[in-house]
C-alpha cells in the first residue's frame, strides 16, 4: 500500500486560501451558534497577531531592510497609492453608499487608514518582497497619524477625539510591529552561524498559515454578532467595501507600471493598498456617543469583507494580477 505524500510547506501555502476560507466559515458558524462563548477569542486576537508577525519576521533576512528603505520608487508608489489616491476613492464610495452620518464616519475611518501589521504576512504568503512591506510599515504609521485628522476635517467636518486615534495607532505599532521585529532580530542573531538553530528558524516557516487561520477564525467568531444585528445596513456597505478592494488592486497594477516596479514589489503594493487598520480605529468608534453605533458596525463589517477579500487576493495577486514571468 502506497503511503500518502508528505505535507510540505509549498503544498500548505499553495492551498492556503482554502485554509483561510475554512477558518472563516468555522468562525462565523461558531459565533452565530454560541455568541456568548466566543469572548475569549477576542482577548486572544492581539497575542495571535503578535505571534503571527514574529514568525513572519523570522523568515525575512532583516539585514536587507536598509536596501528596502533606499528603494524610493516603491516607497513613492506606496505613499501615492495609500495617502493620495485611495483617500479619494474612499471619499467617492462614502458619497455613493453612506448617506447616514454615522455610517459615513465609520466607512471613512476604516478606509483612510492603511494596515501596518498583517499585510506584511499577506505579502509574505502572496510572494511579495517582505522586506519592502516591513520597511513601509513605519512610514505608513507616521503618515496616517499626521493625515487622518486632515482627511476627517476635509471629508466630515466632525469634532472627533483625534488624539485617541493617535494613541491607538502608536500602541498597536509598538505591540504588533516593534516588539515582534526586535524579537525576530534577536532570534536571527542568536541562530546565525549555528546550523541547528538556523534549522529551527526554518521550521518556524510552517507557522504563518495556521496562525493566520486562527486570527481570521477569531475575528469572524467574535464579530459576526455585531454584523448580523445590522443586516439592513449591509447591502450598500458590501458594495462599497468590495469596490474598494477592486479599486485597490487596479491601482496597484497601474502604480506598478507607472513606477516601473518589479513583480514582487507590485504584490506588496497590492496587499498594502487592499488592507486597512480596522482593529486600530475600532476603539475610537467604540468611544463615540451611542448614536454613532452604526460606525462600529461599518468598521467590523469591513474587517470581515477584507478577510474574505485577502483570501482571494492570495490566489489572484500572484497568479493573475502579478504573475511570475515565465
Amino acid at each position: 500500500m502506497r503511503r500518502p505524500p508528505a505535507l510540505t510547506r509549498q503544498t500548505l501555502e499553495k492551498y492556503q486560501v482554502l485554509v483561510y476560507l475554512a477558518f472563516i466559515a468555522m468562525g462565523l458558524a461558531l459565533g452565530a451558534a454560541w455568541p456568548n462563548r466566543v469572548d475569549a477569542f477576542e482577548s486572544l486576537l492581539w497575542p495571535l497577531l503578535g505571534a503571527l508577525l514574529y514568525v513572519t519576521f523570522t523568515q525575512v533576512p532583516l539585514t536587507q531592510l536598509r536596501g528596502a528603505w533606499r528603494d524610493t520608487r516603491f516607497m513613492a508608489a506606496a505613499v501615492v497609492g495609500n495617502f493620495l489616491l485611495l483617500p479619494l476613492v474612499a471619499w467617492g464610495l462614502a458619497n455613493l453608499f453612506a448617506h447616514e452620518p454615522a455610517i459615513r464616519l465609520g466607512m471613512l475611518l476604516v478606509l483612510l487608514v492603511p494596515c501596518t501589521d498583517w499585510f506584511i504576512t499577506f505579502s509574505h504568503l502572496g510572494g511579495g518582497r517582505t522586506q519592502h512591506a516591513i520597511a513601509f510599515a513605519p512610514v505608513s504609521l507616521l503618515l496616517q497619524i499626521a493625515l487622518l485628522p486632515v482627511y476627517l476635517w476635509l471629508f466630515l467636518d466632525e469634532n472627533l477625539r483625534l488624539a485617541m486615534v493617535q494613541r491607538e495607532l502608536l500602541l498597536a505599532f509598538a505591540g504588533l510591529i516593534v516588539l515582534p521585529l526586535l524579537l525576530a532580530f534577536v532570534t536571527e542573531a542568536w541562530a546565525q552561524g549555528q546550523p541547528r538553530r538556523e534549522a529551527g528558524i526554518e521550521r518556524l516557516g510552517w507557522l504563518p498559515v495556521p496562525l493566520l487561520g486562527l486570527v481570521v477564525f477569531s475575528i469572524a467568531a467574535t464579530q459576526v454578532g455585531a454584523v448580523a444585528d445590522s443586516l439592513p445596513l449591509l447591502g450598500g456597505l458590501l458594495l462599497a467595501f468590495v469596490g474598494f478592494l477592486v479599486a485597490a488592486a487596479l491601482l496597484a497594477r497601474v502604480l506598478t507600471s507607472v513606477f516601473r516596479l518589479p513583480t514582487a514589489q507590485g504584490r506588496v503594493l497590492a496587499f498594502s493598498l487592499g488592507t486597512r487598520n480596522s482593529f486600530v480605529v475600532l476603539p475610537l468608534a467604540l468611544a463615540l456617543p451611542a448614536s454613532y453605533e452604526p460606525a462600529v458596525v461599518a468598521i467590523v463589517f469591513q474587517s470581515l469583507v477584507e478577510l474574505i477579500g485577502m483570501a482571494l487576493f492570495l490566489w489572484w495577486v500572484p497568479r493573475g494580477l502579478f504573475p511570475s514571468a515565465r
